[in-house]
């Protein structure tokens, strides 16, 4: 691997070169930070293979993130653009926030899944391409044509492209090389990154301790993670060091999902009633295995409406209820999540958004259900919706939504997204707090006299009874009520209870904090974003800052109520755009015209807010928005060429 290999890279601080392959010397280069990508057919393992060198760059103080690269469907053809399976690995000396831009590195088990990662522009000029050989040699000649003229296509395009015997390798050691190749691959990007084997055999170890494999399977792996080891130092004449930062506390190491099910166990929460969907379904699953720890209880409802249903019974019951779906599950929710308004019940919704609509792009990224969860319900619903924009953030706001949900008697949706979700980052481990726990239940005598719904004047909130109360009797309904949850027969007591319910959010809106501005807090223009596409947008205008652009972002994260402040904000700058993954039409389209363009989510809504009139940008390709892609739209606005 030439030195051209690799960007990002410096020869300060490096190790001094060593005898290595065939007496050649073997270059230690120093590098802040390096993207690797796995590879391969669906089914053959890399993303578990991802996911475990990601986890060994972590332990050893590396920053860390992970995209999971999923096809469309559960069985693609094989050796086929539409069938590549794989993951992205971003680690560095620094925190990893987002997905990067072109990859650094490719680990590919065919040469065919590559054109899906060039058409999605993944790769750049000079991306090293490590690609199984075994192609060269196959059986059927069509393949082997294929797989040179695919060779031939990646130099004419500037790869630098490697054939490697991970089949024939493999096959030394078992006679099921599709199941063994990952773990061979695994072995030999520690030993190109100069990461520690043995972290690497150790959660081997407890991976398939887990799964009750036994020490054979445990022992095979550990077998071809040492043989790829051994290969690549054999073999490959340049290894790579990315220095890690002294942690100053200790990290913890995980997804999306799991953060979301470790933080409903940290917030005290009794009941997850779920119907599985992807990419929503491994919060549940995670949780499943460790909830009765902490006394919790999982129900795997018949449908997404019985979800729902059973988690607002649970709720009204006095028990802290959370419910967990994506997209096309909340469809189905929405009925039952607007008798929780009606009836003033907490509950916590958690949207692992996905591309839409309809069934859509069930494994792929997406920001589309930001305006279904604000207006979804039928009728006026007020609710909390929040948004969470890095994977802490689903594990803290779950705690923050429990405590919302039940302070203010209503749903609380927070809304992740598959990136999130599925991906893996490192993050200061949290310091439990019993003040995220739910009190327990008040059982005390109702007072004598005091409505259900007593809605306070001062904050517009009530406290009903639980089920049980002494003195607490009385009929829950779905239909529009008073104080006394007596049917609304008259006109001003409907009015009148509405607004009871607007309030709360009104009240809420009150504690909320002014958001932070990222960069310059005047100037040129402001990127406003949400949810996942935080750091990225924020990578991106650091580097506009730098050619001397005055220009800054800002990160949502309470979409009802909206944070405080917008419109002074918006007022700083010459020009607002949101940067979203949802549909948009593009400026300037003459199949649409200004009268008739459709917005993307977040800029309808602030738009409609602020009566600002900001621009938008967004684009639906089934993955995390990289910041390259962001900067490129930015400048254009700067520019007037886009």
């Amino acid at each position: 691997m030439s030195a051209e290999s690799t960007t990002k890279s410096s020869d300060a601080d490096a190790p001094a070169a060593k005898p290595g392959v065939n007496g050649n010397e073997v270059r230690v280069r120093t590098i802040p930070e390096q993207i690797v990508e796995i590879v391969s057919d669906s089914g053959e393992g890399a993303q578990t293979a991802g996911q475990l060198f990601g986890t060994v760059c972590a332990k050893m103080g590396n920053g860390l993130w992970t995209v999971e690269i999923i096809p469309a469907e559960i069985e693609p053809p094989a050796r086929s653009r539409e069938g590549a399976s794989g993951i992205r690995i971003r680690f560095g000396t620094e925190p990893m926030t987002n997905m990067g831009d072109q990859a650094d590195l490719v680990v590919s088990f065919n040469e065919q899944v590559l054109y899906s990662r060039i058409d999605q522009n993944a790769l750049r000029t000079g991306t090293v391409l490590l690609i199984d050989d075994r192609w060269a040699a196959d059986e059927d000649p069509g393949i082997q044509e294929a797989y040179q003229k695919a060779l031939d296509d990646f130099r004419s395009r500037g790869y630098d492209v490697r054939g490697i015997p991970i089949h024939s390798e493999t096959s030394k050691i078992t006679d099921t090389p599709m199941r063994g190749k990952n773990m061979w691959v695994v072995g030999l990007l520690c030993a190109l990154y100069n990461r520690d084997l043995n972290i690497a055999k150790d959660e081997v170890q407890k991976i398939f301790e887990r799964k009750r494999k036994g020490q054979a399977v445990v022992d095979m792996n550990h077998k071809l993670l040492d043989a790829g080891h051994a290969w690549a130092i054999e073999h490959l004449d340049e290894r790579f060091q990315i220095p890690s930062e002294e942690q100053k506390q200790e990290m913890v190491v995980m997804s999306g999902n799991a953060a979301v099910a470790m933080g409903a166990m940290a917030a005290g929460i009794e009941v997850c009633s779920m119907y599985p969907i992807t990419p929503a379904t491994s919060a549940t699953h995670y949780l499943s295995s460790i909830f009765h720890e902490t006394g919790g209880t999982i129900h795997q409802a018949e449908d997404e409406i019985a979800a729902a249903g059973f988690a607002i019974g649970a709720s009204y019951a006095g028990k802290t209820a959370i419910t967990i779906t994506s997209g096309p599950g909340m469809a189905l929710k929405t009925e039952m999540l607007a008798l929780a308004v009606m009836s003033e019940i907490p509950l916590v919704v958690v949207d692992v958004q996905r591309g839409g609509p309809s069934t859509g792009l069930p494994t792929k990224v997406e920001q589309g259900d930001l305006l279904s969860s604000l207006f979804g319900m039928p009728g006026d619903s007020p609710h909390v919706v929040m948004a969470a924009s890095s994977i802490d953030d689903c594990f803290h706001f779950v705690i923050t939504a429990r405590k919302l949900a039940e302070a203010f008697y209503t749903p609380v949706i927070v809304l992740t997204d598959a990136n999130l979700a599925t991906g893996q980052t490192s993050f200061p481990m949290p310091e439990l707090s019993e003040e995220w726990l739910s009190p327990p239940v008040d059982q005390s005598p109702w007072q004598e006299g005091v409505a259900p719904y007593a809605w306070d004047q001062q904050t517009d909130l009530s406290r009903r009874p639980v089920p049980g109360q002494k003195g607490g009797a009385f009929v829950l309904t779905g239909l529009a009520h008073d104080e006394n949850s007596h049917i609304a027969y008259e006109s001003a007591i409907n009015q009148r209870a509405m607004k009871m319910r607007s309030h709360k959010m009104a009240a809420l809106a009150k504690t909320l904090k002014v958001p932070e501005v990222h960069g310059d807090q005047e100037g040129d223009m402001l990127v406003v974003g949400w949810g996942s596409t935080r750091s990225a947008i924020d990578e991106a205008v650091d580097r506009i800052r730098k050619d001397g652009h005055k220009v800054g972002s800002v990160c949502l994260r309470f979409l009802s109520p909206l944070e405080p402040g917008l419109k002074e904000i918006f007022s700083r700058y010459k020009k607002v755009m949101t940067v979203e993954i949802n549909y948009s039409d593009d400026l300037g389209d003459p199949a649409v015209g200004d009268e008739h363009r459709r917005y993307a989510q977040l800029a309808w809504l602030l738009r409609a807010h602020t009566l600002v009139d900001l621009d938008c940008w967004s684009r639906v390709p089934g993955q995390p928005l990289p910041p390259w892609m962001i900067e490129e739209a930015v400048r254009g606005r700067l520019e007037g060429t886009k």
